[in-house]
């Protein structure tokens, strides 16, 4: 049997911003609460293939999709290659139409078969359930006055490190480790209970004494990056996002550590001052994050570079 539900919402900002933060799936994991991480496997204008890890109850599943795009008729098609059962397959199509006073009708639709019709009302749950908070998030991050390209940024510090890419990868994927390694780690909690899905709680201490606990998940799918997502931001962002990547260059490895957060506006004048830019607070946001990023790749540099410290 397959079963079609279709969820709407109008959000108040125009169709082609919103449009542009469900075209660009790299952008998700800052703007929707389940997903952790997405990699593409082919991109064009047009369509696109990427596996996507999410959380699901609780747990980290990951799926390929297809999807289509038109970004004239502001129409997107989507279908999971690989459905987990009881869903035997799923596909949909999100559609955004503009209404007066620079309003967005956002229609977003599920089709779906099951390989056991018993689950059909679990399944439409939570359909129901996460479409509704699709839809929700959607509308937080475009509502908030400005254009995606300002509330969202990625910036990104590379370092070029003596040494071997699989002990620099190292460095990074033994984060229990960190507090023995890294002067602002206090201490790591860190599981493994699926191959290449991490989940880490890391305390850290600023500069001024302040501590922070933070909670993530991480992807190791690769031998030559670690993507991660923050799962409780810090209080001026509604989202953060980032990725550790690493290549070889002869005796020497290239590590970028790349960030991508959505600012909430409104957030960032509450901790920064009433009169703070979005400029100034995303000045902000790259100097704290970036410096972290910087900070713990010098000392993987210097850590690789000293043999009795691997021992």
């Amino acid at each position: 049997m397959v079963t079609t539900l279709t969820h709407e919402r109008v959000i108040a900002a125009p169709a082609d911003e919103v449009y542009r933060l469900i075209s660009d799936v790299t952008l998700w994991p800052v703007v929707f609460g389940p997903t952790v991480h997405v990699e593409h496997l082919h991109r064009s204008e047009r369509d696109e293939r990427f596996q996507m890890w999410a959380l699901v109850s609780g747990e980290v599943h990951d799926w390929v999709s297809r999807r289509e795009l038109d970004p004239v008729a502001r129409r997107i098609t989507f279908r999971q290659e690989r459905s987990h059962p009881p869903v035997a397959g799923m596909s949909g199509v999100w559609s955004f139409h503009p209404l007066e006073a620079g309003r967005t009708k956002v229609v977003l639709e599920h089709t779906f078969s099951l390989t056991d019709d018993g689950a059909l009302e679990a399944i439409r749950s939570a359909v129901d359930r996460n479409s509704t908070e699709e839809l929700a998030a959607l509308g937080r991050v475009a509502e908030l006055g400005h254009p995606v390209g300002e509330v969202i940024d990625t910036f990104s510090d590379t370092v070029v490190l003596d040494g071997s890419l699989p002990h620099v990868y190292d460095f990074v994927y033994r984060s229990d480790l960190w507090p023995a390694r890294l002067p602002h780690v206090t201490g790591v909690e860190l599981s493994e209970d699926v191959p290449g899905v991490q989940h880490m709680e890391m305390g850290t201490v600023t500069a001024d004494g302040a501590t922070h606990t933070t909670r993530s998940i991480r992807i190791c799918a690769t031998d030559s990056s670690i993507a991660y997502k923050q799962l409780v931001a810090p209080k001026m962002l509604l989202g953060h996002s980032g990725r550790w990547t690493f290549r070889q260059l002869g005796g020497r490895v290239e590590a970028t550590a790349t960030h991508t957060v959505a600012i909430d506006p409104r957030a960032a004048r509450s901790v920064l001052g009433e009169h703070t830019t979005l400029e100034q607070a995303r000045a902000h946001v790259r100097e704290a994050l970036g410096g972290n990023g910087r900070v713990t790749l010098a000392h993987a540099g210097r850590f690789v570079g000293d043999p009795a410290a691997r021992d």
